[in-house]
């Protein structure tokens, strides 16, 4: 807590004192009012967020709920607030060759200008090129939401080598001996194998009673 707000009993335990501290209670959106516009001020930021839903690709995301850890600098300038710095993201998800369960952090840099009501950056941009400063505030859950999801991979794996899954018998490759192969049975030559009283998986696919081949995975 700033030294200005525990200058006097009244200040600290009136209601000036908690508005000044709103962001507590949502801490995605960021008080400016101590930062100031005057160019050159800076304000350090170190704070955790929960992450909201839906922060997801297919496959992985950031589960619902998480701590977000956010460091960043705002910084004013002549157009708005420059907000730089780094945050780390929890994700899960299923990896896309074989579907194990992926547990990971991702470190993210961020940098994005937040344009002041009526600057020449907010009337010289479309709506979605710059984000725009809300009277005292800013919002960085936006920013954040976009970092992570444009960071998501669309193909995760559980690691760069991981073979996938047997294409015959579904189990993890990564799991079973180097030697796993599967005996190919020609569905032709099956109901003539059981006439003749010949099991299909040891017949080949030339003819019943034969040598059976085999696949390896």
């Amino acid at each position: 807590m700033s030294a200005s707000s525990l200058s006097s009993g009244a200040e600290s335990s009136g209601p000036r004192t908690t508005d000044a501290r709103r962001p507590a209670a949502n801490p995605w959106r960021v008080d400016l009012r101590e930062l100031g516009r005057r160019a050159g001020s800076l304000h350090e930021l170190d704070r955790t967020a929960p992450a909201p839903e839906n922060w997801r690709v297919e496959l992985i995301g950031v589960p619902a709920g998480a701590d977000v850890h956010l460091r960043l600098r705002l910084e004013s300038v002549m157009e708005g607030v420059l907000v730089s710095g780094d945050l780390d993201v929890p994700v899960t998800g299923s990896c896309a060759r074989c579907l194990e369960p992926i547990e990971d952090t991702l470190s993210l840099d961020v940098q994005e200008l937040y344009a002041y009501e009526g600057s020449t950056t907010e009337a010289t941009s479309e709506e979605d090129e710059v984000r725009r400063i809300e009277g005292d505030h800013l919002d960085l859950e936006p920013l954040a939401r976009d970092t992570v999801v444009l960071a998501l991979p669309l193909a995760p794996v559980c690691s760069e080598d991981c073979a996938g899954l047997c294409v015959d018998c579904g189990q993890r490759l990564d799991d079973l001996p180097a030697d796993h192969a599967h005996e190919i049975v020609d569905a032709r030559w099956a109901g003539l194998a059981a006439k003749l009283g010949t099991d299909p998986s040891t017949s080949s696919p030339g003819a019943p009673g034969e040598s059976p081949t085999t696949e390896e995975n």
